[in-house]
This record gives C-alpha cells, structure tokens and sequence, in this order.
C-alpha cells in the first residue's frame, strides 16, 4: 500500500445523484404499489374511546384502515437502549393509549396517496383526555436522577477528587446556567417505508442507518423469522440520528402490505415527523468553573437536567462529555432526567456534545475574562494528555495543534481584546470568539467480504451505511489505494442485509469500524491471490493476477474488532444490534476534536447578528478522503450556525406538539446566513484506536461552533447570551 495522505477524488456516486439515478427508499415503485397515510392524535394524553371511520371507508380506493383494534397481533417495539431496536418503546396505533399530540392513531391504505390523505383526514376519534407535561419546564415535570434511573446500562455520576472544595477555595470562579430548547433532524429524505411480500418473504426498501435492526425488529414485532425479511437502503438522504432505529411507520406499512396481498408504501409527512421521530432534548445546565491566578482550573462542578419521554430514560452522556473537556484539578457531575409527555428524544448529531460545549466552553470563556487572559491561551494552559476520569493516558489528542493553527489561519492576533472595542464601517459591531469541541472516538466490530473478477471490477460488502457523508467515496479510496485499481473499479455494497450483517452507522464510528473492516479483506484478497502461485509481478492488479491463473473471480471474508472487544460483539451485530465501544479501551482513551474560530457583526440598533467568517481546525485521526471530510466540516459549521442562531422547537402548553413543525417555521440556515468556511485538518494517524488510524469526523464538526459564536457575541456586545438560539431580545 502507498505510505503518506490520502489523495483526493470525487465522490463516486456523484453523477448517480445528479442525474437522479441514485434510488433512495421510497423511490421504489413495486407493481400493484398501494400507499398511506397517518390520522394523528390532536390531544396531549389520553385514551382513544371510539373512531368512527365511516366517513373515511367512504372515500374511492380507500383498501384498509387499520387501527389498535387490528394489531393484536403485533408486539410492541422495544427501545434501543434496553437492548432493542426502535427509537422508543412506545408503539403507536398498537394500543389506544394516547402519549403524546400529534402521534398516529390509525393508518389509511388507498390505491393513491391522495385517497389516503383524503380518508385520513375524515377519521373521527373520540378521546378521555388527561393531564400532560410537554416540556422541560411544565407542571408536573418531575426530575429523576440519572443514577436512579432503571436502564440496561446505568450511567453513574462521575467524580473526581473534591470538586467542591477546590471550588469554594478557588481564587477565581464563574457560576452560570445555560439553557437550550428542543432541536430536530430535518433531512431532506423523510422517514418512510415500502413494504412488499412475495409468499413468506419480505422485502423492505427504507432509508435508514440501521438495515439490520430493521430487519431483527421488524422480525420480533411480527413474529416471523428474520431469515425472511430483506432491508435495502443503499442510499440515505440525511440521517443525523433520526434515522438510527426502527420508526412507527415500519411495522405498520409491513403489516399492511401482508394483510392487503400488495406492496405499500408510508411516507411521514414533514409535520409528523417533528411529532413522530427522535430530537434533541431541551436541557438546562449549571457549571462552576475555577481557577487560580494563573489561570489553570481548580474544579468544575456540572449539573445537568434533560429532557426525555414519560416511557423511556433517554440516557444523558452530557457529563461524560463535559468532563473531558480539560485537565481540571477535580470534577464532580450531577444528571438528572426529567420525563416529558414526549416522543422519546434522541441521537441527533452530536446530541449531548452539542449542548455540552455551549455550557463549558461559553463559561470558560466568562473565567478569561474575569482573569483578564486571552481565551486560546487560557484553553492550551488546560490541556491534558490524561483522561482526568479514567486516569488513561490519550491515545492521540491534537486539541492544542488545532487552536494554534487555527488561531493562525482565523488571524487571531488582529482581535482586541475587551468587549465592544471593535466596529466595523459601517457601525456593525465586530466581535471573535473560539471554542473547542470534542466527540467520543468510537469503534466496533465490522464484516466485510471481498470479490475480485477476472474484468477488473472490485466488489466489497460492509455493515456501514452511506448517509450522504461520503462513506462508499472513502471506502473506494482505501481498497484501491490498498490492491492497486482505479477507485472507479471499486462497488461498495451498503445498507443492504443481501450482504454481510448490516450495523448501525452513527456516534460517528462508521469509518472507524467498516474502514479497517476494509482493510482487513483487501490483504486477505492479497494473500488468497498470492496463494494462487502465479509469481505475478510485484503491484499486480488483482484482474491480472486472475487472468495469469486463468480464474475468473475471488472472493474472501474479513472481520475486524476494536481494541478490547473479541468474537462476542460479532455476535451482536449478527442479530441487529449495537456494539460499539469507546471512547475508553483498556490502555487508552480516545476522542476527536475541534477548534472554531468565528467572527459576527451586530448590527448595534436592531441587534442582527450575522457570521461572516469561520475557520475550524479538526483532529479526527487519517483523513480517508479529503474531499468528502471538507464537506462534512463545512456542513457541521453551517448546522452549528443554525443551533445557535436559528434552531428551536417551539411548544404551546395548553395543547402540547410543536407549534412550527415545517421548514418555514422551524428556522434552519439558508445561503444568505452564511460567509466563508476555512477548515483545515492535523491529519495525524491514531494507530491505538485501529489499524486505519481513522477517528471520528462527522459529530465533532458540530461541536463548539454554537459557543463560538455566542462568545463572538459577547466580545461584539458585552452582553452574554445563555440560551440557544439566541435571539435578538437576548442583546436588548
């Protein structure tokens, strides 16, 4: 294999999207198609009494209606953090409990989706309602301690010497509280199924990041077994965690399908998926942070109450987060889990680090000021090359490099220091913030096999999903890097079960769990060519040493684990589950970081804040391909802008849901709110973490970008925003 980086090349499925012959899920059209559509709960909690469906069985080419009084049958999904594989527990239109507005209550199948629609929108429900808590802060939101909770893996408070008194005797110390609201996944592919039998077998076309819990769950939620069901999902427009599990829709549209003899086809529409999918948890944070007079921190103390659902403990790993943050002399935590009348919240990119850094790194920017030190120097005084919580040494952390370089790139040294001192021509207040994020480096056991032919072409399967991110681009750079062909040659099967075990692909461990996986099968493909005896010359294709023993093709298998892990974990994929490990191994821990650089302008009377400029430096390990990491840098920046600027969930408590539940109302960034986005990469291999050297890249591009920025607020105003997203009422 060829020493050094890794060359860029184009994405090799780039012609596919853009001539549209990319086929994502629900762009499959089986013959005999049928289609459905959801009728939704329009209360906060309660139980359905009766419905009258007469209305909607009227309607032309309605097929099936089928509400909780047909699904006995079905078993109710089980959550993926109890060693399931849905989103949530709770199961819709399998039970008239109601648990939350805006959740499905019945399924309308029709020979057109306008018929379905139609119908669905005739359904009558009757209701005992109930009393209800929809968000953080309502009545009857009862907190529980994390550590309290009954879950399949506790997560215990963490601490670290005496955080409380290094506090109290400190010279120097911030108190603050920082706030966040409901924030949701809006990929441009919507959640949805086709469903279709042929005797006994299903096939199921979906966009997911999970095809093997499709298939295991699904199984379990019919009753048949998983040797008869197929999940393909070879294309994925966006995920960001939403698409981490089983949905409601997909028992339901198999179900379906079974019970009409004909293929069928559930789209959730955008308003029903802010009602009917995973989302990140509103949160409330406390941190005390101290130092002494040289600045280097004495303790932090971090308390945490989020958000999760009155029928699951949606796990906080915030504190995990927080605490590796710096080297703080001591750190103590405190999780607390507050159930709301909700779907179950979940993994949305970078779903704890995100609010974790706007906390930590939003206070350590007030103790700069309160010490009066220049906030990079005050960051890279508080590096740590121990793990302060395992007392493991780092198998590789950048985190400094990133803020040097970066501080270089952004022209750090141009900024003075006190809040307001800096306008611009035209009035605009200026003002340069930085923050650094960081996200677990996770790893897990990956299959692959391998095929060579005799006419050049390379076929590789792996458990791992293509999500937009670029995954089949960097796997075809590594095998053809690795046996000597075009990238152009290599076919990379994912998402699809027909291959090896499909695993989740999320917490940003996809490439550092299918790529060694890839690594793996390229020299056993080597090994079974040598063993051919054909003393083929020395960097030999793979068709031409076929060709010289007369084969027509080769194929081998490969399996690859994560340090500490061994052949148990291959047997918890096999089965659709998850089995990842991380960010501790037993020698070492591990995580991936950023440094972000940002400048706003705000405009003094209004107050509009505007970005025009970022530069962001990232430590992930090996860059496998140089084009796509920019891509997914660039897009976590954009998405970082948009948390802290944009991105809230608004709920009115009287009725409960989300009130903007679209795209106009749901505010995301557009082309007008963004400037100029450097990134840059330390590019340095983490050999402990896994053969390829390969870290996280895809959640950490996100993280620290939202602090950033607000302290970029704060050095324009003086004013320090605690709450995201900001608003203009905040600098007021």
């Amino acid at each position: 294999m060829k020493a050094g980086p890794y060359a860029e090349i184009p994405r090799v499925d780039a012609y596919e999207k853009v001539r549209g012959r990319a086929i994502y899920g629900t762009d499959n059209n089986p013959a005999g198609l049928a289609h459905g559509a959801f009728a939704t709960a329009t209360i906060g909690k309660g139980r359905i009494t009766a419905m009258d469906l007469s209305e909607a069985q009227a309607v032309e080419g309605v097929r099936l209606i089928v509400t909780h009084e047909e699904t006995e049958s079905l078993q109710p999904a089980r959550f993926i953090m109890q060693h399931g594989f849905a989103f949530q527990s709770y199961s819709p239109v399998l039970t008239p409990h109601v648990a939350y507005r805006g959740q499905p209550v019945a399924l309308v199948v029709a020979d057109t989706l306008q018929a379905a629609i139609e119908a669905a929108s005739h359904i009558r429900v009757s209701y005992e309602e109930e009393p209800f808590t929809p968000a953080l802060d309502s009545e009857g939101a009862d907190p529980v301690p994390q550590a309290e909770a009954a879950t399949a893996w506790p997560i215990e408070d963490i601490a670290v010497g005496d955080a409380e008194a290094a506090y109290a005797a400190a010279a120097v110390k911030v108190d603050a509280t920082y706030t966040m609201s409901t924030q949701h996944q809006n990929p441009m592919e919507l959640i949805g199924t086709v469903a279709a039998w042929e005797g006994e077998h299903l096939t199921v076309y979906e966009g997911t990041q999970n095809a093997g819990a499709c298939k295991f769950g699904l199984a379990e939620q019919l009753g048949i077994p998983a040797e008869n069901i197929t999940v393909i999902s070879p294309y994925i427009g966006g995920g960001f965690g939403q698409k981490n599990t089983t949905q409601s829709q997909l028992v339901l549209a198999a179900f379906a399908a079974r019970e009409l003899g004909r293929p069928v086809k559930v789209v959730v529409p955008r308003r029903q998926i802010f009602h009917d999918s995973s989302f990140r948890p509103a949160t409330r944070q406390r941190v005390r942070l101290s130092a002494d007079s040289t600045g280097r921190f004495t303790a932090a103390l971090y308390e945490i109450d989020a958000q999760t659902s009155m029928h699951d403990f949606f796990q906080s790993e915030h504190a995990d987060t927080a605490a590796r943050h710096y080297g703080y002399g001591a750190f103590r935590s405190f999780a607390r889990l507050v159930p709301t009348d909700t779907p179950t919240p979940g993994y949305m990119r970078a779903p704890f680090e995100h609010a974790t850094a706007f906390a930590i790194e939003s206070t350590v920017d007030e103790l700069a000021y309160e010490l009066g030190m220049d906030p990079v120097q005050i960051r890279l005084l508080n590096d740590t090359k121990i793990d302060i919580v395992s007392g493991l040494p780092h198998s590789s952390r950048h985190i400094s490099t990133c803020l040097r370089r970066g501080a270089e790139m952004f022209g750090w040294d141009r900024r003075t220091p006190e809040p307001r001192s800096m306008v611009a021509e035209n009035g605009d207040l200026i003002g340069m913030g930085v923050a650094i994020g960081l996200y677990v480096g996770a790893g897990g056991p990956n299959r692959a096999s391998i095929r060579a032919t005799r006419n050049g072409a390379i076929e590789i399967s792996l458990g791992v999903h293509e999500m937009g991110q670029g995954i089949r681009t960097a796997v075809a750079n590594v095998v053809a890097r690795h046996l000597n062909v075009a990238p152009e040659s290599v076919t990379a099967i994912l998402g699809d079960t027909r291959g090896v075990p499909q695993m989740l692909t999320a917490g940003s461990w996809g490439s550092a769990s299918s790529i060694p996986a890839a690594e793996a099968a390229c020299e056993a493909l080597r090994e079974a060519l040598d063993a051919l005896g054909t003393n083929a010359p020395e960097g030999a294709s793979p068709a031409e040493i076929l060709a010289l023993a007369d084969r027509d093709e080769l194929s081998v298998n490969a399996a690859t684990f994560a340090p500490g892990q061994n052949k148990e974990a291959l047997g918890e994929i096999d089965t659709g589950h998850v089995a990842p490990t991380g960010p501790v191994y037993p020698d070492f821990v591990t995580y991936s970081y950023a440094a972000h650089f940002v400048e706003v302008r705000v405009e003094p009377t209004t107050r509009r804040i505007r970005v025009p400029r970022v530069v962001s430096m990232l430590d992930c390990g090996r860059v496998l391909s140089p084009r796509t990491a920019r891509s997914q840098a660039i897009s976590g920046v954009v998405w970082g802008i948009g948390g802290a600027l944009r991105e809230a969930g608004e709920v009115d408590e009287r009725y409960g849901g989300i009130l903007n539940a679209d795209i106009a109302e749901y505010l995301v960034p557009v082309n007008a709110d963004i400037g100029s986005i450097e990134v840059g990469f330390i590019d340095e291999p983490d050999p402990l973490v896994n053969r390829s050297g390969v870290k996280g890249l895809g959640e950490v591009v996100l993280v620290g970008v939202a602090p950033a920025i607000t302290n970029a607020v704060y050095h324009a105003t003086g004013i320090r925003a605690r709450h995201l997203p900001v608003r203009i009422e905040d600098l007021i």
